[in-house]
């Protein structure tokens, strides 16, 4: 009598057990992109550029904190491909990070599937191709990674959000580019600035009274960019996951590889206003523009276009630093932002790196101390994973600038999991730099001119409330320093976010390691993972 009782409640448990684990599971989205060469004209001159579903630019990716996101890559060009998440930590998988050095690229009319989570992860983010020079013929996208219904976020509800996406622009394709690198030459100034895709006439409609919130992100090859809208103030609320601060900015600098999120209110007389993007540093300045139309607006934007600063290194320097934390506000993770007392962890090892221009063999180059990477044909991941030797050491980067000549070579620097490190770029050059991080966002502690010693912790470093980001400038003859927690074990890429450098070696790899085989600290390899060099076949 009792087992009949109890059946029916135990088979009751499992249905519920059942229900809820299903219901546990973290939602899928899935995306299938095509890859095409395509005519456009983004500056008026019919040129071939890389089209994504057909599109130009790319599709926008939209999901929400810890999303799984499925996304089937169908490659339709003439040469290998792969897209890097610009951002996206890809918590535990190195794998899916869509470069060089942990990726076979998909060869042409094959394809491959991404699995990415975005795990622990709000904000605006960008994706690109991470081979060769495409990037610079297109294929490039949003990803706007929304927070989940449990999780607090500091700032009013907006009515409608609006991405942008401000990229330079050539009138020549991504062959024609590489030929140029190739051939030891620089890259010539690009030939005009878009946003969307159009160097004007992008235009987004709104409502008189109401809050608009603009996710902007710097998708340029080589040009720091500064973002404005006439008559109206820029709340920034967001930067590359982070919570800040909500500073009110008449304009704001975006770096190469950047991202913010604005918060706009809507409160100027109904008719049409210039949304201005031009270029920083640069001479001739490129502008691009775009048009905030009011509702019932029946008069056109005029001029003049808002002024924007120009080459002004000390006010961006000293904007960069108005950019704090929220540390009231939640992030992605369940804890709040501020209880992560990030200044007071005693740092393990300190990395100065120092970028160059070099001449090896008569052709121009570029090196990170001293070093011009060259990829090697079998990825570093997969040459770790299988222990194939004569394809990378580690550490073999010096942890600040030597003084040999320039060289070619195979850059990885070796860490221990759950390692903090200090990392500063020094930039003796005449150019501004951008420096990103795939597979942790890290604290942006300090900026200063000239050469950084380590007395400048005590001036210039702010350990309160810094923002994370996963890319930061390095502006002229000045130097920029992070704090980095190491947590995710992979082979992660560092490198110059302006890419005919990184094209010609400006970059690197972090070893992130331990000696525990555990899902709980990295997943295999894939089953559907491509191999190419001395990767042993399936």
């Amino acid at each position: 009598m009792n087992q009949t009782v109890f059946l029916p409640f135990y088979l009751g448990f499992l249905a519920w057990l059942c229900v809820f684990c299903v219901k546990a599971e973290d939602p899928y989205r899935f995306f299938t992109f095509e890859v095409t060469y395509g005519e456009i004209s983004p500056l008026g001159v019919p040129q071939r550029g890389i089209l994504i579903n057909g599109q130009f630019p790319a599709p926008t990716i939209d999901c929400v904190t810890n999303d799984n996101v499925i996304v089937n890559v169908i490659n339709k060009l003439d040469e290998p491909f792969l897209i890097t998440w610009n951002g996206i930590k890809q918590r535990k998988t190195s794998w899916q990070d869509g470069v060089l050095g942990t990726n076979c690229p998909i060869p042409p009319n094959a394809n491959w599937t991404y699995h990415m989570q975005m795990k622990d992860q709000i904000g605006s983010y960008s994706y690109f191709p991470s081979t060769k020079m495409h990037r610079a013929s297109g294929g490039f996208g949003a990803i706007n990674v929304r927070a989940r219904a449990v999780i607090f976020v500091p700032y009013l509800k907006p009515v409608e959000e609006f991405t942008l996406l401000i990229s330079d622009w050539w009138k020549s394709d991504h062959k024609v580019l590489s030929q140029i690198l190739d051939s030891g030459k620089p890259l010539p100034m690009a030939d005009g600035l878009l946003i969307n895709g159009r160097p004007s006439s992008t235009s987004f409609t709104v409502q008189g009274g109401q809050l608009y919130m603009f996710r902007v992100s710097n998708v340029a090859l080589t040009t720091s960019i500064n973002f404005r809208i006439q008559n109206h103030t820029l709340t920034l609320v967001e930067t590359e996951g982070s919570h800040t601060l909500q500073e009110a900015y008449e304009s704001l600098d975006l770096h190469v590889g950047q991202s913010a999120s604005f918060l706009v209110r809507l409160h100027a007389p109904v008719k049409d206003y210039f949304i201005v993007a031009s270029t920083r540093f640069t001479k001739p300045t490129l502008t691009a523009t775009g048009i905030l139309h009011y509702d019932g607006s029946q008069t056109k934007a005029s001029l003049p276009l808002p002024d924007g600063p120009t080459y002004h290194i000390h006010w961006s320097m000293k904007q960069a630093r108005t950019i704090r934390w929220n540390l009231t506000a939640n992030a992605a993770r369940p804890n709040p932002q501020g209880s992560y007392h990030y200044g007071t962890i005693p740092v393990t090892r300190t990395v100065v790196l120092a970028n160059s221009e070099a001449n090896i063999n008569g052709k121009l180059r570029y090196a990170v101390n001293q070093v011009s990477y060259v990829n090697p044909t079998t990825p570093l991941k997969i040459a770790d994973f299988y222990n194939i030797s004569g394809v990378f050491n580690v550490n073999s980067l010096k942890d600040t600038p030597p003084s040999f000549s320039p060289i070619y070579g195979v850059s990885v620097l070796g860490f221990t999991l759950h390692d903090y490190a200090e990392i500063v770029f020094q930039n003796n050059e005449n150019t501004i730099q951008s420096w990103h991080l795939d597979g942790s966002d890290f604290w942006t502690v300090g900026f200063g001119s000239g050469v950084w010693n380590s007395t400048l912790r005590r001036r210039f470093y702010n350990l309160n409330d810094a923002t994370t980001r996963h890319t930061v400038q390095v502006y002229p003859k000045s130097w920029s320093s992070i704090l980095v927690s190491l947590d995710n074990k992979g082979m992660w890429n560092l490198r110059s976010a302006i890419w005919p450098r990184r094209y010609l070696g400006q970059e690197l790899y972090i070893r992130i390691w331990n000696d525990e085989k555990s899902f709980h600290t990295e997943y295999d390899i894939p089953e559907n993972a491509l191999r190419c060099g001395l990767a042993p076949l399936k």
